[in-house]
């Protein structure tokens, strides 16, 4: 293998791959990233056995080849080379890559690029549904953080993904909330679909959405345990969850007794206010709701309240249709849910104390939070 590439290409492919890098493997190979030449580019591929990445790069191939080196090693070499033509000759004999830059050298020793895993690819299948990238990066965003962090129950570590007709629907629960969004497809899905993807997975392909040009297509494995997607330059693949996902629909709640219209911005100001003091006291956060009576808006009460620290207490305006009433909440949930959030304004939807508080972003139909309420001592 000998081959010339730029090497803000390199270093971009390299940080792209990596993130699928094994951190601890019994098998030395999963540190390692592939370098292989096809069809006149250079392809960098990375897996950890649940997720893989593909990436292709530009390059000038002399000749064909393969080999795997050490991910970090080669990152850290790429990266503190000059931005200049970048030359990798690889001895077939020591498997051994030569890294070329400039007036720098670097031989790099590797493992044989047959000892690697394959990663799959579906060239031939026809993707089940085609979207944009920034479209999917956002729906991902407002979804995958409300996933489990632990693996306890492997299904609510994971994002439910259903393909119908032309729309994409995604939810994701952990037992203290729950985030459901859909996406209006450009074109009708080839096959009607419904699978359960690592949200881990999904934020990879969140950061590859956005970098990536064109669109991005979603493709099903045959067999159904992996899910591949793919733009112009990178593939993610990625193995599915087994299980059955808690219907999310179902326990979201269809009336309220108030509607709260609030500023983003402001709101998401006074919550991280509230924070510092929250934090003390098991994270919990108290929203009160006033209505304002016939001249004027109500207005919404934060406060926290923490016995070894102090309290905070802060008041924004609000537009509040119904009774009122207070509810208290996870205030680290309420954040990560305000960040998500694009539009100026937000609704609140509240039943009792009792029951879980449903957000909307105002103007965006397609996106529904709930958070459950946390018992107020």
């Amino acid at each position: 293998m000998k081959l010339t590439c730029l090497q803000e290409n390199l270093k971009r492919g390299l940080a792209t791959v990596s993130h699928a890098v094994a951190g601890k493997s019994t098998l030395p190979v999963l540190a390692n990233v592939l370098l292989a030449t096809d069809g006149g580019r250079l392809k960098l591929a990375a897996t950890n056995l649940e997720v893989g990445i593909t990436h292709w790069i530009g390059a000038q191939v002399q000749e064909e080849g393969a080999i795997t080196v050490p991910a970090k090693l080669l990152a850290d070499v790429v990266g503190g080379l000059p931005n200049d033509r970048v030359t990798i000759t690889l001895d077939a004999r020591t498997q051994t890559i030569k890294v070329e830059c400039g007036r720098f050298t670097s031989n790099i020793k590797g493992i044989e690029a047959d000892e690697f895993p394959t990663i799959p690819t579906i060239a031939d299948k026809q993707p089940a549904a085609v979207l944009q990238p920034d479209v999917l990066r956002e729906a991902i965003g407002q979804v995958a953080f409300a996933a489990a962090a632990d693996d306890t129950r492997p299904v609510l570590a994971g994002v439910l993904v259903r393909m119908r007709e032309n729309r994409l629907f995604m939810a994701a629960a952990d037992g203290f909330r729950a985030a459901t969004r859909i996406v209006t497809l450009p074109e009708p899905v080839s096959q009607q679909a419904e699978f359960i993807v690592p949200a881990r997975a999904l934020e990879e392909l969140a950061r590859i959405a956005g970098e990536a040009q064109g669109t991005i297509s979603i493709t099903l494995a045959p067999g159904g345990s992996q899910v591949l997607f793919h733009t112009e330059t990178t593939e993610l693949v990625s193995r599915l969850i087994d299980g059955k996902f808690p219907d999310v629909e179902r326990i979201i709640p269809q009336q309220y007794l108030t509607r709260t219209i609030l500023d983003t911005a402001e709101l998401a100001k006074a919550v991280k206010l509230a924070s510092y003091f929250a934090a003390a006291s098991q994270n919990v956060i108290k929203l009160t709701m006033e209505p304002g009576g016939e001249l004027g808006p109500g207005k919404l009460v934060i406060s926290a309240n923490a016995a070894e620290v102090g309290d905070n207490t802060g008041e924004i305006d609000g537009m509040i249709h119904g009774e009122g009433g207070q509810i208290a909440l996870n205030v680290k949930y309420l954040s990560e849910l305000l960040s998500s959030v694009k539009s100026a304004q937000i609704a609140l939807e509240t039943q009792s104390a009792q029951s879980p508080g449903v957000f909307k972003p105002v103007g965006q139909d397609s996106y529904v939070h709930i958070i459950m309420p946390m018992s107020i001592r």
